[in-house]
């Protein structure tokens, strides 16, 4: 079972190139490898290793940037997902993608299932979308899952950039009416590999269907709630030296805080098809959260 990874050097990549390795032989690409701008390179990566499973955990992932890159967000986003889907079809691989709570506009009052209309704000929400829809239309065989607000020790995210503030400031203003799960790309990996596991590598699918799961920790939270969890854990860790304190981190609204790409208020994503088709309960992220701190402490003192 030859299986290829694209975006091995993101946040999910990174992890998935450990999930995926009892599933058998992964090719894992990065962008050296592999440009998901580049269609021709795609499909002649695939046709190369003809794997019998592609993972596409790359992606256009800075939201505001792709307001003045919507070109290269849409190739990226969009184009690339269809060029792999094409060749999925084409020699009967299975596609898994992973896609975004961006796709909705965030005005519904609860958790968003999967079949809730979408809507997105700006251009990185409406790129994954058409990414989806893409892969939905090759006609192969594909897994999608949409998660939120990822975090992990590799790569850039929120919890890094918290960190950092932290560590230069007495005070900050943070966000507290956008409310989504924080979700540990650990864990997306996890889930990523008991669905493999649950779908007997694709071999529970029908010819063509196309699955999409919600996939995002439990307990949401407000951006500054996150934040002053991120600090307050941090605090109390060994390795850090942080001039900020929780109580110090103040909520404002999104209007006091513009920026270039809209957000949706409400990223909550109800995951319970998930959970009962791999027979799963989605877990809290604070303990990832806490493992992840310890990481990063031990990095810092040269372990």
């Amino acid at each position: 079972m030859r299986i290829l990874l694209l975006g091995k050097d993101g946040q999910v990549g990174w992890q998935l190139q450990r999930s995926l390795a009892p599933h058998g032989e992964v090719v894992a690409c990065g962008r050296a490898q592999c440009d998901l701008a580049d269609p021709d390179r795609i499909r002649s990566i695939v046709r190369d290793v003809r794997p019998a499973i592609i993972v596409n955990a790359g992606a256009y992932t800075a939201v505001d940037q792709a307001e003045s890159e919507p070109v290269l967000a849409h190739r990226i986003n969009a184009v690339a997902p269809e060029v792999l889907a094409a060749e999925a079809a084409r020699s009967g691989a299975l596609l898994i993608h992973y896609s975004t709570d961006y796709v909705f506009d965030g005005g519904k009052e609860g958790p968003y299932v999967e079949g809730d209309p979408t809507g997105p704000l700006g251009v990185y929400g409406r790129t994954k979308l058409e990414g989806e829809e893409a892969v939905r239309a090759a006609g192969g065989k594909s897994v999608i899952f949409r998660t939120s607000w990822v975090f992990g020790a590799r790569g850039n995210n929120f919890v890094k950039t918290i960190l950092r503030l932290a560590r230069e400031k007495d005070s900050l203003n943070v966000v507290d009416d956008q409310v989504g799960s924080p979700t540990p790309a650990a864990m997306i990996a996890t889930v990523t590999g008991v669905g493999l596991a649950m779908l007997r590598h694709g071999a529970a699918l029908e010819p063509g269907e196309s699955r999409l799961y919600h996939l995002a920790a439990a307990r949401p939270v407000s951006w500054c709630g996150f934040a002053r969890t991120i600090v307050g854990l941090a605090g109390q860790a060994p390795g850090f030296d942080l001039r900020l304190r929780p109580e110090a981190i103040a909520a404002i609204p999104s209007v006091d805080y513009p920026t270039p790409a809209r957000r949706p208020m409400n990223s909550r994503l109800d995951c319970r098809r998930l959970e009962s088709d791999f027979g799963l309960q989605m877990p809290d992220w604070q303990p990832y959260l806490e493992r992840m701190l310890q990481l990063l402490a031990l990095k810092q003192n040269g372990y």
